[in-house]
């Protein structure tokens, strides 16, 4: 503006100098124009450098984080996954319990069904390790239970955490992909990125401040790194915990298994001992019916020779009164009469106590028969009934 004051007027005097001032005046503001454009390029040249090198500050920081975040992702993913197979194993376990749960219940209920009331106790020692065994895989059953509950409860943390993670990595990766692409931009390029951005909604963002978004993902990867370290502590404790559980099974299992044995054991020997007093007794029985048989027979012929002396008796009692003498075959045969008689008392008396002798042989017999029928069920039960139930208990580790 002040080059144009100086124009010379229409219409005046033509003045040399006015011309030259004129002139001096643009080649001075085309001066200042290079030395204007000269340094805005430079300027622009600087900026843009400093702009370049911020944004590949910027994808090396989001790159770093992006890496951490991969790390992490992959580190919880392998730990998900591992935790999904343990909690498998837990439920196969818990399975693995019904089967042993239902043969030791059966076994119960047969040798309860079976079990004598009055020769035997109802609750010996194969039942009280029967109840050990119910109760030791009861007890396994409802830890594994409450483990199984423990697993997928820290899935889902696991998971949740995971889903952070891919959320965080999604957006860093688009953010990054962005600041390519801002890297990449050039003055040549300025109208096709126009052209690919027109029409997009840029939704409104809420001021983050570099430490603010470097602690978003920080908190995220905290996250993921004490949910994988929860998790690894309670495979730690599953691992420790299905080994003992089997082998607290296993151990009942071969403590009840070694009670029936011994039970089978003595069920045998009492049983032999048993048929053995039978045996005798049933001899004896024999013995005394045949006593019986001989005491009858000997009364009998006792019987007969006393009333062969009765008779003799009486018939001498028809001798003529001067001759009842008390002579010595009078005495002798009164004597004989007495003596048969007292000989044929003590014979009915013995008969008598040998029907006695021969009821208690017959009561001990039927007690003995009954003793050993009680003992060949109890052995059916726990020989063939519990051993068919006992062969479908296999206890592998978990």
């Amino acid at each position: 503006m002040a080059v144009q004051h100086r124009i010379p007027q229409q219409g005046g005097g033509i003045s040399l100098d006015n011309f030259e001032i004129v002139r001096n005046y643009s080649e001075l503001f085309r001066a200042k124009c290079s030395r204007l454009i000269s340094e805005t390029d430079e300027a622009c040249k600087n900026i843009e450098k400093d702009a370049n090198k911020q944004l590949d500050r910027r994808l090396k920081d989001v790159q770093f984080l992006k890496k951490e975040l991969e790390l992490k992702l992959e580190e919880i993913t392998v730990e998900t996954d591992d935790l999904i197979v343990l909690h498998s194993r837990v439920m196969k376990a818990l399975n693995a319990c019904k089967d042993p749960l239902k043969a030791t219940v059966q076994c119960l209920e047969e040798r309860m069904k079976h079990s004598p009331s009055s020769s035997e106790e109802l609750h010996d020692e194969v039942d009280r390790e029967l109840l050990k065994e119910k109760e030791v895989i009861e007890g396994a059953s409802s830890v594994l239970q409450r483990v199984g509950e423990q697993i997928t409860e820290q899935i889902r943390l696991n998971r949740s955490a995971k889903y952070l993670l891919e959320q965080d990595l999604k957006e860093k990766s688009k953010a990054h992909c962005i600041d390519t692409s801002c890297m990449l931009t050039t003055t040549h390029s300025i109208d096709s990125l126009n052209k690919s951005t027109k029409g997009k909604t840029v939704l409104p963002s809420l001021p983050v401040t570099p430490k603010q978004w470097e602690n978003m993902s920080d908190m995220n990867i905290d996250k993921a790194e004490q949910q994988k370290a929860n998790s690894m502590s309670l495979r730690a404790l599953v691992e420790s915990l299905l080994e003992q559980t089997a082998a607290d099974i296993q151990k009942q299992v071969q403590v009840t298994s070694a009670a029936f044995q011994l039970n089978i054991h003595d069920i045998k020997s009492a049983k032999s001992q048993m048929e053995d007093q039978l045996a005798k007794f049933q001899s004896e029985l024999t013995s005394q019916h045949k006593t019986r048989e001989d005491l009858v027979v000997a009364m009998t012929e006792t019987e007969h020779i006393l009333s062969l002396a009765q008779a003799r008796l009486a018939l001498r009692g028809q001798r003529p009164p001067k001759e009842q003498c008390h002579d010595p075959a009078q005495s002798r045969l009164l004597a004989e009469v007495q003596q048969l008689t007292a000989s044929i008392n003590k014979m009915r008396k013995a008969v008598a106590q040998s029907d006695e002798e021969r009821r208690a042989l017959l009561r001990c017999e039927l007690e003995l028969q009954k003793n050993i029928a009680m003992k060949d069920d109890s052995l059916y039960t726990d020989e063939v009934v519990c051993k068919q139930h006992r062969d479908s208990i296999v206890i592998r580790n978990f």
